[in-house]
């Protein structure tokens, strides 16, 4: 496969926002529109093929998680729709508490802080400190029910030890909710290795998906004690079965799926799993890591430039965010987007996060525009 035929940004730029939204890939663009054409052309003719396309799309998926099966893998909108569906669809009384970190999105903390309503506590963590781990665990009492953390934050790029954290909490009887947007597309994950036992995605960053797309994940034997917020006829056990008056939830993770599917969010995210299917995760991973590497070691060059995201390679995954010590954060980022250099402010600094297919001449501009820019 020639990367260079799947991957066409607009060369003016240099692209390093893929924990934000990343770039299509060719075939996810003829996806969509070879989709858009079809229903233009002859409406719904084609449904049976459709749900043979959402099958291999729910497939693919739990093959990339390490899930036992397509069974276990729901389509939601998105990461926010998985974790409120996750902290309303738990039981809740109160007096309980959630652990999370202060530096998570924001998804992962009003899913949890919207629980105040039924006297739920938030305990919030700060990870600015040598073992972030174990300032969460030190968070657990006697009323935590579960703990929420990203598997990468998506400020300082910092990636947490999931087992860790997995073992502290089942010792204690607490769950534990990851949310895996950061990690999924840039490295391996198996949801049963990292001890989670909810698991929240989207696909429109690593992933190279669309947006309107997200996951969710569950251990089994959470799927029934869930509770059903959302309602409709593609959630039915008898699917298809329209005149059916004693109409059950699916087994499956299709419950989670009330209604019709966004099949052409489906199509897309299918096809750039596909891609991760031809060239494998582990070797996708690597190059990510060597253009990560690259990065760092061009940052660390420059004077007046120190790193907020680890260096280690186990503490790190796609992303690379860096302050200049003479310049503001915001300023620096302004004078990068104005030379092209596609990126965010996060965590008084500027993030940076390649793919796997960025070419590391583009790495080499992107230094030299920051250079340019200390100036």
């Amino acid at each position: 496969m020639i990367l260079s035929q799947e991957f066409n940004v607009d060369p003016r730029f240099c692209y390093l926002n893929h924990a934000g939204m990343s770039p299509w890939p060719r075939r996810t663009r003829d996806a969509v529109v070879a989709l858009a054409d079809e229903v233009h052309r002859q409406g719904a003719v084609g449904y049976a093929d459709w749900s043979k396309l959402d099958a291999e799309a729910h497939s693919r998926m739990a093959t990339l998680l390490g899930a036992g099966s397509a069974d276990e893998v729901a389509f939601v909108r998105n990461t926010s729709d998985a974790l409120s569906m996750i902290a309303l669809g738990l039981r809740w009384e109160a007096g309980l508490n959630v652990v999370f970190a202060r530096e998570e999105f924001p998804s992962n903390r009003y899913a949890w802080e919207s629980l105040a309503e039924f006297g739920v506590t938030a305990h919030r963590v700060s990870l600015d400190v040598d073992d972030p781990e174990a300032a969460l665990i030190s968070a657990i009492d006697d009323n935590t029910r579960l703990m929420a953390v990203s598997a990468v934050q998506y400020a300082s790029g910092v990636r947490m030890d999931l087992p860790r954290l997995a073992a502290a909490c089942h010792e204690r009887d607490v769950l534990l909710c990851v949310d895996a947007i950061q990690q999924v597309g840039a490295l391996p994950f198996d949801v049963h290795a990292s001890g989670a036992d909810f698991v929240a995605l989207g696909s429109h960053k690593w992933l190279l998906g669309p947006e309107g797309i997200g996951v969710l994940w569950m251990r089994p034997q959470w799927r029934d004690q869930l509770r059903l917020h959302a309602f409709g006829w593609h959630m039915a056990e008898a699917l298809g079965d329209f005149d059916s008056e004693a109409w059950q939830p699916a087994q499956s993770a299709r419950r989670f799926e009330p209604g019709t599917t966004n099949l052409l969010g489906i199509a897309a995210l299918n096809a750039s799993l596909s891609l991760f299917e031809e060239i494998g995760i582990t070797q996708t991973a690597t190059a990510l890591d060597a253009r990560v590497a690259h990065l760092i070691s061009g940052l660390s060059a420059l004077p007046g430039i120190s790193l907020i995201t680890p260096t280690s390679p186990q503490r790190r995954a796609g992303i690379v965010t860096f302050r200049a010590e003479k310049v503001a954060a915001t300023t620096l980022h302004t004078r990068l987007v104005a030379a092209d250099v596609v990126c965010v402010p996060r965590a008084g600094g500027v993030r940076f996060s390649p793919h796997f297919y960025t070419p590391m001449a583009t790495l080499d501009r992107a230094l030299e525009r920051v250079e340019s820019a200390l100036r």
